[in-house]
């Protein structure tokens, strides 16, 4: 009787697997969306072949179209899954120095977050070194479109996305067609300037974010400064955006 190869022998190739993770290869490859053609011809494959795996990934979540130029991108799903543990742990380590550099500079408490499950949440926070400071519990989730951080990184979804968080948000389900046209307006200055400032809505004074990571690749975070009215920074928000567009720079660094 001829024995069985092992698990990692040749015979055990699943093809519809290998195609899809072609496929996941192939748009984490490229920064532009990629039509269902230019998958095919970039994988030596027919369109015809890969039409339901890409409509399972879509469905799935793990690819989305892009409205404006019609194609495929990656979404978060795969960042979701990879950095439940590691990668937000990586995020954490990189950030680490250069936010504690920011906040002894500019005596300010700041923190980092991302978008998970329609939430935004804490990942990451450096306490400022005065007696009276602002801070934000790691691990807190609140909803993205009330704060900077959040309309920062909702500016890099697309259009369905956005509308998806708006839904979500008992507060802008609201909002008429002609309000919702409104901000996703506002969304794209956001997403053209890659920052933004404005006042905070669960106190006095200003917040500012400022973005992190990449996300024509599916990677982003924002690091943002929550200040105090009447503090020491307030009128100075100017020169916080540069020292913070400095320590995004040196995350970014520490991601690649």
């Amino acid at each position: 009787m001829p024995k069985r190869k092992g698990i990692r022998g040749a015979a055990y190739r699943v093809p519809a697997l290998e195609k899809g993770l072609d496929i996941l290869e192939a748009l984490a490859a490229t920064p532009s969306p990629q039509t269902l053609a230019d998958l095919a011809r970039t994988l030596s494959r027919t369109s015809s072949e890969l039409f339901r795996m890409v409509d399972t990934l879509e469905k799935r979540g793990y690819i989305t179209r892009d409205g404006e130029l019609e194609g495929y991108r990656l979404t978060l799903r795969l960042y979701e899954l990879a950095h439940l543990h590691s990668p937000v742990e990586h995020l954490v380590r990189a950030a680490a120095g250069p936010m504690r550099a920011l906040s002894d500079s500019v005596r300010e408490s700041c923190h980092v977050a991302v978008l998970s499950h329609g939430m935004l949440m804490v990942v990451a926070e450096a306490e400022s070194p005065d007696r009276v400071r602002l801070s934000v519990e790691i691990g807190s989730k609140v909803p993205p479109l009330r704060t900077v951080s959040g309309r920062l990184l909702a500016s890099f979804l697309t259009e369905a996305e956005q509308e998806e968080l708006m839904n979500a948000d008992p507060l802008f389900a609201r909002w008429s067609r002609a309000r919702r046209s409104r901000f996703r307006e506002e969304l794209g200055k956001i997403r053209k300037a890659r920052y933004t400032i404005a006042p905070s809505a669960y106190r006095t004074g200003i917040d500012l974010a400022v973005l992190v990571g990449n996300p024509e690749v599916g990677v982003a975070a924002s690091l943002a400064i929550p200040c105090l009215a009447g503090g020491r920074n307030e009128g100075k928000e100017r020169r916080l955006l540069a020292a913070m567009r400095r320590c995004a720079g040196h995350i970014n660094d520490s991601l690649s």
